[in-house]
């Protein structure tokens, strides 16, 4: 947490401290330069009469001498005395070999800043007369280098500052924020102890008794699927799946289209024998199916199943204790080849797959599907005793039922469950009718598959199609 107050913090001052460092040695030699012309400017009026004086007496001698004497400032670098065709009469014995006399003053004295092998000098240049007889120029030399290293401890001791500054502000920063965390999470926690209808929130300071209810908003939200969840959790059983029919469904009748009955009869030496496939939609479905009723309708392929049904091809199930009712539809060879071992066998099967056998699309086998297709659908409405049965529709055999009875019986709950994979949008559409299978499927009001990834699949060809 400090790092998070003190980072930031120190990245401003920094930058602070990184463009305000040349305006602060800018400024600072403009001071002392300023300083430095002023202390030659005394200079001169202190030693003015004398110079003069000195030059009309054309004393040489006591001139150096003078000039020795106020040199020893360890500012003040060097004097030279120009005369007033601009040639270097008299000078210091430090004054620099490659600076010649400046040009006389406009005004009486003039300042200039000449860079020279040791650094930086300030050029002083003052106007010598004597009643009205112009005697030359004398020129003072005061050494810059010291602004440049006050300059540089400006900087440096600004930098410094900032950054102290910068800690004790993110110090103090810190424990404040602590401090009102501390207070704030106690405030919280003591908040949301309390009553949730919000009749204690008087003792909360206004600050926070606005995240106070939010935050109870929130708990509630979260908590609701849970409650719900609880609310409807249903140990199952023959009698609580007809108990939630009777609250939830009332009056709903129950359809499941299937390829496979639950029921097959078979002649067998004579006699006709009762079989139970093996298979497992027939045993997820068929315990709902006795205790719900309704009608399970299926392809009749038992050699003596059309012995055992009634004149509308129904048969009472289970036999022991008939609780629904199974309609059974007859398939011609012609009609069973094309639909079941061709379209849906060797065409749907192997796409859906993937597997390492290549898909065999017939027009002929697409004729037999969409029939026998037609043939369920026209059962189920003749079937249905309501217009808005729930419809069981189970596997790929039957991807084109749910747009047919949708047309027929709009109001109907169709609910299709895909027992196979489905693939990605790109294998999918090796299916010369796959516009078709599409159209069939979204007819359906729910439409299931094994895993969220075969979901995604069937969304995605559905997008390619668009």
């Amino acid at each position: 947490m400090a790092i998070r107050f003190i980072l930031p913090l120190l990245v401003v001052l920094g930058g602070i401290a990184w463009g305000g460092a040349p305006l602060v040695g800018s400024l600072v030699e403009r001071w002392f330069r300023a300083d430095v012309e002023m202390r030659s400017q005394l200079v001169f009026n202190s030693i003015q009469e004398s110079v003069t004086g000195l030059v009309l007496a054309k004393a040489d001698r006591k001139i150096d001498a003078l000039f020795k004497h106020i040199t020893q400032d360890e500012r003040l670098l060097a004097l030279g005395l120009c005369t007033p065709d601009g040639q270097l009469a008299q000078r210091s014995t430090a004054w620099p070999k490659a600076l010649a006399c400046p040009p006389a003053p406009a005004m009486n004295h003039a300042f200039a800043v000449q860079h020279i092998d040791g650094g930086p000098v300030l050029v002083a240049t003052f106007a010598l007369a004597a009643d009205n007889t112009y005697l030359g120029r004398l020129v003072i030399l005061h050494d810059l280098r010291f602004i440049e290293r006050r300059s540089d401890s400006a900087e440096l001791y600004l930098a410094g500052f900032l950054a102290l500054l910068g800690l004790g502000a993110a110090g103090v920063t810190v424990v404040v924020a602590r401090l009102t965390l501390r207070g704030w999470i106690k405030a919280v926690r003591k908040g949301l102890a309390g009553r949730s209808d919000g009749k204690d929130d008087s003792a909360l300071s206004s600050d926070v008794e606005p995240l106070v209810r939010e935050m109870r908003k929130i708990l509630r939200d979260l908590d609701a699927p849970r409650v719900l969840t609880e609310a409807i959790r249903v140990d199952w059983s023959p009698d609580s799946l007809r108990s939630v029919l009777r609250d939830e469904l009332p009056g709903v009748e129950v359809m499941v289209i299937s390829n496979r009955e639950p029921y097959i009869h078979n002649l067998e030496d004579g006699k006709v024998v009762l079989q139970r496939p093996a298979s497992g939609l027939v045993t997820a479905l068929e315990p709902i199916m006795r205790a719900c009723g309704g009608t399970w309708i299926a392809h009749g392929s038992g050699s003596a199943d059309q012995s055992m049904v009634d004149e509308n091809d129904h048969l009472q199930v289970p036999p022991d204790a008939p609780a629904y009712t199974l309609r059974r539809l007859w398939l011609s060879d012609e009609e069973q080849d094309g639909y079941y071992y061709g379209f849906a066998n060797e065409g749907m099967w192997p796409l859906c797959h993937i597997a390492f056998v290549r898909p065999s699309f017939r027009a002929s086998d697409w004729e037999q599907y969409v029939a026998v297709n037609r043939k369920f659908a026209d059962a189920v409405v003749a079937e249905a005793k309501t217009p808005n049965p729930v419809v069981l529709v189970q596997d790929y055999h039957f991807a084109l039922l749910p747009r047919m009875v949708r047309e027929r019986l709009p109001e109907a709950t169709i609910i299709t469950f895909w027992h196979i994979p489905w693939p990605n949008p790109e294998v999918f559409s090796i299916c010369p009718w796959k516009e078709e299978i599409l159209s069939g499927l979204l007819g359906s009001s729910i439409l299931g598959f094994h895993t969220q990834f075969h979901c995604i699949n069937f969304l995605d060809s559905v997008r390619s199609e668009e």
